[in-house]
């Protein structure tokens, strides 16, 4: 069975469009004018082992939240589409990833239900010249409602002996951990013979 979607989300301040196969090999297409945010999608593709294609026109006259902002709930959108029923799916994921001093946990659950808990250090206020890090819980939360999952996303670790967290290593630790627990909830379980993984026979 398929399990691809395309999304198309225009607004007066961005134009998105998102096509994802959950099946694939991680091979990925992304341009989003943000170049730190074009390489955390990259490893959503990579490390969850998605085809992905992300292609977004934004007001980056303005700033980059919009344009982030919009390519998380498409993308979101995009999950929730390809997943479909959910019959047959692990449902669950979790990964804990290192990354040099950095150590970071995700869990997932694709219940139908949006909520997202994360937490994570202050981090030096933007990656590059237009990544600001505090919109890394805004990806997460507008991820998280638009693909309807529940998500935590914990930062375990991230300080280096007498010195600041390298917001570097730890935004990008997040999404290898999402990435990771995404690739392993929707994995089609052989144990289940196509079934939804509820008592309520819905997700």
């Amino acid at each position: 069975m398929s399990r691809n979607a395309r999304v198309e989300r225009i607004t007066k301040e961005t134009k998105v469009l998102v096509e994802i196969d959950l099946d694939g090999t991680g091979a990925a297409e992304i341009s989003t004018g943000v170049g730190f945010y074009d390489h955390m999608l990259h490893q959503i593709a990579r490390h969850g082992g998605f085809d992905l294609t992300v292609r977004t026109a934004g007001d980056l006259e303005i700033d980059a939240h919009h344009t982030i902002e919009d390519t998380a709930l498409a993308l979101g959108a995009a999950f929730d589409q390809a997943l479909g029923d959910k019959a047959g799916i692990r449902r669950y994921g979790s990964a804990t990833v290192p990354m040099d001093e950095v150590l970071v946990r995700a869990a997932v659950d694709l219940s139908g239900r949006p909520y997202v808990v994360h937490d994570e250090p202050a981090l030096a206020p933007y990656i590059g010249p237009v990544y600001a890090t505090s919109m890394t819980r805004h990806i997460w939360e507008s991820f998280g409602q638009a693909a309807r999952v529940t998500l935590h996303v914990d930062v375990l670790r991230a300080a280096r002996p007498g010195g600041h967290p390298d917001a570097h290593h730890v935004v990008e630790a997040q999404f290898k951990a999402v990435s990771r627990a995404l690739r392993e909830a929707t994995a089609i379980d052989p144990r289940s013979a196509g079934a939804i993984p509820s008592t309520k026979g819905a997700l």
